[in-house]
């Protein structure tokens, strides 16, 4: 199963999907944790490229192609291989993101973004996508206080403007409306024992569901 985490800024995704690791392998399943943009050693190169809060005059076009050519080494050299071991994959973020940053955020055309994301995964989609909601407002300082206090980084794209990061996590929104039986949102304003709590309410429900549908297919 491949199981993707979104959130804006602060959603505290990266939190959460890291308890969740840990909770699966605890659990007994055959578990692998990995994250975009990177992910592999081709892939970390580029996240520090787009990433570098120095790179003020980087183009949405290229952003795109950047996020995209991490995206398929991480697909071709990690998570098709996982998969294919029957391994359930956790990936923080993956190309839902691009359709939210750079679609809904800087405006860029959608289709466009779809076909080269198709291009980029050959087509690989989530099985379940977690989506951890928080306003723009809260995410932005909850990150800021990460920041200061050494637990997490500031980068190119999180100093985008309010109003840019109002507009992907109205994505977000938007595309978790139209596809709700891969999408589950879960308000992350909550404690973060209780988003946990939640995240593996859904998660043990849909593996269970998955397991039956095997079980059936076989039969």
């Amino acid at each position: 199963m491949f199981i993707t985490f979104e959130g804006p800024e602060g959603s505290g995704k990266t939190t959460q999907i890291q308890q969740l690791y840990t909770y699966l392998r605890g659990q007994g399943y055959p578990v692998m944790l990995t994250r975009e943009p990177g992910g592999t050693s081709i892939g970390d190169q580029i996240r520090a490229i787009l990433h570098d809060p120095r790179n003020t005059d980087m183009r949405p076009e290229a952003e795109i192609l950047l996020y995209s050519a991490s995206r398929a080494q991480l697909v071709a050299q990690v998570i098709r291989p996982a998969l294919a071991r029957g391994d359930i994959v956790l990936c923080d973020r993956y190309a839902d993101s691009t359709l939210a940053y750079q679609g809904y955020g800087h405006g860029l055309d959608l289709d466009l973004l779809r076909r080269i994301t198709a291009f980029a995964t050959g087509g690989l989609i989530p099985d379940l996508t977690i989506y951890l909601d928080v306003p723009v407002e809260e995410g932005l300082r909850r990150k800021q206080a990460a920041y200061r206090a050494g637990t997490a980084e500031w980068n190119r794209m999180d100093a985008q403007t309010v109003e840019f990061h109002r507009r992907v996590r109205e994505g977000y929104l938007r595309m978790a409306a139209a596809e709700p039986e891969r999408w589950h949102i879960i308000d992350a304003t909550a404690p973060p024992e209780a988003v946990q709590a939640a995240i593996r309410q859904v998660v043990e429900q849909r593996l269970i569901s998955s397991h039956r549908v095997h079980r059936e297919h076989r039969e």
